[in-house]
């Protein structure tokens, strides 16, 4: 959950997905600030890159 609210991190992520913008999403839930929406998102960046390796 976004703290403060009711809105699950996975509707972001589903969101996204489904090809909508960050813009949509929070235009859609209000409660959620477009700061928690980014740091969310670059949280969610340095974990999927945190053990990546460098192509080769």
């Amino acid at each position: 959950m976004f703290v403060g609210t009711r809105v699950p991190l996975r509707n972001l992520v589903d969101y996204l997905e489904g090809g909508e913008s960050l813009d949509e999403f929070l235009d859609d839930f209000p409660s959620v600030s477009r700061e928690q929406a980014v740091a969310f998102l670059e949280t969610a960046h340095e974990l999927l890159t945190a053990g990546a390796r460098p192509a080769r």
